[in-house]
């Protein structure tokens, strides 16, 4: 739309309190020009979560950022996305699978942040029915008797191996893979069920975090064997089955994965749910939200910290 020049006083345009354009007497009509501007994200998926009955553990959602040196999967960081201002963008905050059941472990959902989708993380797998873990950002790991889940390029890490060593009950499960490493495998030999892999330490909220660890492997039979632990960012520890355990949760707001299920009446941990952070500077910032996010700052830069689903304004 057109804006017209005052024709008694100076006219000025102004975004907030910074000046755009000056105009002086006269009534021709100007166009004055906001000018585009970059946002750093991070953007975790929903963690998948555990295995039920001898599970693996359940793979971290898929971690994509700008901010830092590193991104998910062993990958570099992305570009800063360029946002037009007027324009809103959406975010969508993934949740984590569900941890009830004896069942295969259920996938995570997608958190996304304009065109930046993050896959949610893949659910672990069972020895009930041979049922293999899913792929997902992180795969799923497996049960001693399947084979593992895939992780995403760019996003996460494959999910850990079990072993099959029926000579002293020795059947192991696989940890789910997280944004920084693999999960780990199963080993019969030291009768431990893989941990869960690490995840990634960010800084995008001023206060350095980890997020999207993977959930640790449940174990077998109650012969000595040690269920694995969660990786680093709030993957949930896999359950025991004598002392008999609960398959932990991932952390909420982590995208971390659940703990695998163990032989026993453990249940196996659901996923932990997503986050978008943005982080721009201040002098850019809108001030124009929906959904609540946690507005900070961090020197001259602002932070929003999305943990439900909403919208910004450029």
């Amino acid at each position: 739309m057109a804006i017209y020049k005052n024709t008694t006083e100076l006219s000025k345009v102004y975004k907030g309190a910074a000046e755009l354009s000056a105009v002086y007497f006269g009534v021709d009509k100007i166009f004055p020009i906001i000018p585009d501007y970059l946002v750093d994200y991070l953007v975790v998926a929903g963690g998948g979560s555990g295995g039920g009955d001898w599970g693996g553990g359940g793979g971290a959602g898929g971690f994509r950022t700008s901010y830092g040196s590193v991104s998910g999967g062993g990958s570099s960081s992305e570009s800063s996305l360029n946002l037009t201002p007027l324009q809103d963008y959406i975010i969508t905050i993934g949740a984590g699978g569900a941890g009830v059941g004896d069942l295969i472990g259920s996938n995570g959902q997608n958190s996304i942040f304009s065109t930046i989708t993050s896959y949610g993380g893949g659910g672990g797998g069972t020895s009930s029915g041979s049922q293999s873990p899913s792929n997902g950002g992180s795969g799923g790991g497996a049960s001693y008797n399947t084979s593992f889940g895939l992780g995403t390029s760019g996003q996460g890490f494959n999910g850990g191996s079990g072993t099959n060593a029926p000579s002293g009950n020795r059947y192991t499960d696989g940890g789910g893979g997280g944004a920084a490493q693999a999960g780990g495998n199963g080993n019969s030999s030291a009768r431990t069920s893989g941990s869960g892999g690490d995840g990634i330490q960010s800084s995008i909220a001023a206060t350095p975090t980890y997020y999207a660890g993977g959930g640790g492997g449940g174990n077998y039979e109650p012969f000595g064997n040690i269920a694995g632990t969660g990786g680093l960012g709030g993957g949930g520890n896999g359950a025991n089955y004598d002392p008999n355990t609960i398959g932990g949760n991932g952390l909420i707001n982590s995208g971390s994965g659940g703990g695998g299920g163990s032989g026993g009446s453990g249940e196996r941990g659901g996923g932990g749910s997503g986050i978008v952070i943005l982080r721009m500077p201040t002098a850019n910032y809108s001030n124009t939200t929906t959904g609540s996010p946690t507005v900070t700052t961090d020197g001259t830069d602002t932070i929003l910290t999305y943990t439900g689903s909403g919208t910004y304004t450029a």
